[in-house]
């Protein structure tokens, strides 16, 4: 069973990757990157390593021919992403792959009002009317995105600002997605569903803020403020209001199109779920946002003012 990863240069295709190394299952995969380069490693452990760019639809047929299952991990281009996918989608069909496992969103109700809902929910139809068999994985907020890229910022600062108005959502640690991910690609069953994957909690950005205080040692104000501030705070910041590739600023690597509209499906709670989809996937019960702050605490203090 042969499995081609796209974006497999990236965090969640290297981790991804390792564990399937890990499993003995090496020589079966095919790394599809824009920067083979960057792959050497992973050539010299056994792995098919392919040139292949979402925005180059040409490359991708010959980068996936031979696989069987494909991982689409979904692109950067926050808002932008739909034509990108549409070429993996199509040179999957073309290659003749079986199954597509996508990492899409937890909620893709149409009503969300975050951008990023907008590229996986077309995506998904996509990948239905394309009439390969699929797997949704459907991935809630990374909890690494906020504690270890933006926690940094909240720490030295002292403030969290945001307009999420006391919303909750269950943040989730990208190594868990990532292993519900390979629990998909290396057992069968799992054809035509889709899983939101989340992590253990529902919880406020105050309550994080505060463990965050609490176990860094540090005070952490959360201010709440409007759309309207939000954008100025992050335009003050240099953060691109559209998408950028490959670029983070203040360790944050999206745009804040992408966020503040984020904020507000928090804000309204679009993003309030909670499962026990890693568990049911793993057998391993999701980490929670406090495990990755404890994990990492001595990281996060040497953040300080």
């Amino acid at each position: 069973m042969k499995i081609a990863i796209t974006g497999a240069a990236g965090n969640y295709g290297q981790l991804a990757t390792d564990q399937l190394i890990a499993r003995g299952l090496a020589c079966d995969l095919m790394l599809i990157t824009r920067t083979p380069v960057k792959l050497a490693e992973r050539a010299r452990a056994g792995c098919s390593v392919r040139y292949g760019d979402f925005d180059k639809p040409a490359t991708l047929p010959v980068a996936l021919r031979g696989a069987d299952k494909l991982l689409l991990i979904s692109g950067t281009r926050v808002g932008a992403r739909v034509p990108q996918h549409k070429a993996a989608i199509d040179a999957a069909v073309s290659a003749g792959v079986r199954h597509i496992v996508y990492t899409s969103f937890v909620n893709v109700d149409e009503a969300n009002p975050a951008i990023v809902t907008r590229d996986h929910r077309a995506t998904e139809e996509m990948i239905r009317a394309s009439g390969v068999a699929f797997t949704f994985l459907r991935d809630a907020h990374y909890a690494d995105a906020m504690i270890l890229n933006a926690g940094p910022g909240f720490i030295a600062s002292g403030v969290w600002m945001t307009s999420t108005a006391g919303g909750h959502e269950a943040m989730v640690w990208r190594e868990d997605c990532v292993n519900c991910a390979v629990a998909v690609l290396t057992h069968g069953g799992h054809e035509n569903r889709a899983y939101p994957i989340t992590g253990p909690n529902r919880e406020t950005f105050a309550e994080v803020a505060a463990m965050l205080a609490e176990i860094v040692g540090v005070p952490i104000k959360l201010v709440e403020t409007d759309d309207a501030g939000m954008y100025a705070h992050f335009d003050s910041l240099g953060i691109p209001r559209k998408p950028v590739d490959d670029q983070s600023v203040a360790g944050i690597p999206w745009n804040s199109e992408d966020m503040v509209s984020f904020e507000r499906s928090i804000r309204e709670g679009f993003l309030d779920v909670c499962t026990d989809d890693v568990e049911r996937l793993t057998g391993r019960r999701a980490r929670s946002v406090r495990a990755l702050i404890e994990a990492n605490a001595d990281l996060l203090r040497s953040t300080r003012r």
